[in-house]
């Protein structure tokens, strides 16, 4: 156990001193806060929204003062045929020309939008949105009907669901957390396991694993290797977790950045010209972050942090004693190669399932595929949170360590042959071979 130990502590210090190592660590919390502040920077910042001047050209004399401009969309009345507009638009600097031909409001068809170059998602949105407004407006005036009789005749039906024992609960916050521990379990596993892989090619390649095996046994390489691994990968996660949060949080104060949706900012420009739609949007908001924080306090947070921890260090272990022999079985990364998609399939393929297992948790297939050893550390966090029976989650839990413990040893067996030959080149009827008499 000494050695082991000893092992781990080379194997830990050696990566966490590494450039790489600290680049790494530094350089992903700064990508992924930029990812998050940025584009709500670009979103709120007034430098990078340029004035729109929209040219109207409205033939059916029905839309055109109705038409509310915006702070950054204006519009411009121009009085002239279809040719002539076109020829006028192509000359001025405005930004689109909009084309209304003679209709009725029965039969609203053929508006056309002219663009200098491909018009942006949110003047289109915004366009569609105000002349279904006027439209409306002038339906309802034709038939008589107020604004105010209108709204009374809405109403607002919230589906609450909740589990046979009475737990309250809602689908989307479960489909979140689910997807976000299946995504990050699957991420890191095979991020670690190949760390393993190429650390086991390497010492392979430059010999010196050759002096290291004649003072320990070829397993307690292999496990130190796979234990040391896992406290860098460990280390590095939270020091990610950590420093994108502060990095964050930081330029967020700094650059007074509120990161919210940019459609969201767009409906509060919109509901500057309807007051219907700021009660909608103030109602749907609240509505909205209170089923978020009721959702978030129906979910048992300490079991799912549990279970994403221990499915996190059994699926790494269980896959880097793999990709350890794989490693063992190469004298390069490219002859190892051949061998690791095979490995990593198993894991590929539960994430893909896990994608369809999230609408149905508690089906055929998805007991099944949380049972598997090679698929249960995804395919469990995902149903963790839509509430799994305690003995399911025991048993799938036990035979991931089982499975562990037995692929350790079956790695362990093709990691003490291969780790030791050079220059054969080695296929799967080799590896089984190690396996049986190694």
């Amino acid at each position: 156990m000494n050695k082991i130990w000893l092992i781990i502590q080379r194997e830990y210090l050696v990566r966490v001193r590494k450039k790489s190592f600290i680049i790494m660590t530094l350089l992903t919390p700064i990508l992924f806060a930029a990812l998050m502040v940025v584009p709500a920077w670009i979103a709120n910042s007034s430098a990078f929204k340029e004035d729109k001047n929209i040219q109207v050209l409205d033939q059916s004399k029905l839309f055109g003062n109705k038409l509310k401009s915006t702070e950054k969309i204006k519009f411009q009345i121009i009085d002239t045929d279809s040719l002539n507009a076109r020829k006028d638009f192509e000359k001025s600097k405005s930004y689109a020309l909009l084309i209304i031909p003679k209709m009725t409001l029965a039969n609203p068809q053929g508006f056309k939008l002219v663009g200098k170059k491909n018009v942006s998602f949110d003047v289109e949105n915004y366009l569609e949105d105000e002349l279904e407004r006027i439209i409306r407006d002038e339906r309802m005036l034709a038939l008589n009907i107020k604004q105010e009789d209108l709204d009374k005749t809405k109403a607002k039906v919230r589906i609450s669901t909740e589990t046979q024992e009475g737990k309250e609960s809602s689908s989307g916050i479960i489909y979140a957390v689910s997807f976000l521990g299946a995504i990050l379990i699957y991420m890191s596993v095979l991020l670690y396991g190949v760390q393993v892989m190429r650390s086991v090619i390497e010492e392979k390649t430059n010999r010196i694993v050759e002096v290291m095996i004649s003072s320990v046994k070829p397993v307690q390489l292999m496990l130190g290797k796979i234990l040391g691994v896992a406290a860098v990968g460990l280390t590095q996660f939270l020091l990610w977790i950590l420093l994108t949060f502060a990095i964050s949080t930081g330029v967020s104060a700094a650059l007074g950045v509120d990161a919210k949706d940019p459609r969201i900012e767009q409906m509060k420009e919109l509901s500057k010209n309807n007051p219907n739609i700021e009660k909608v949007e103030k109602k749907s908001s609240g509505d909205m972050l209170a089923n978020i924080n009721k959702g978030l306090s129906n979910l048992n947070i300490p079991l799912i942090i549990g279970c994403f921890l221990f499915y996190f260090v059994f699926g790494y272990l269980l896959y880097s004693a793999m990709f350890a022999a794989v490693g063992s079985a190469g004298d390069n990364e490219t002859e190892a190669q051949q061998f690791t998609l095979p490995v990593s399939l198993p894991l590929i393929l539960g994430f893909i399932l896990a994608q369809s297992i999230i609408n149905e948790p508690n089906g055929g297939l998805a007991f099944w595929m949380s049972m598997i050893p090679f698929t249960s550390p995804v395919v469990m966090m995902v149903r963790v949170a839509s509430g799994v029976p305690t003995w399911e989650l025991i048993l799938s839990m036990s035979l991931l360590i089982g499975g562990f413990l037995g692929i350790t040893w079956v790695a362990a067996r093709i990691y003490r042959v291969g780790i030791l030959m050079y220059g054969k080149k080695v296929n799967f009827k080799e590896i089984i071979k190690w396996m049986i008499h190694g």
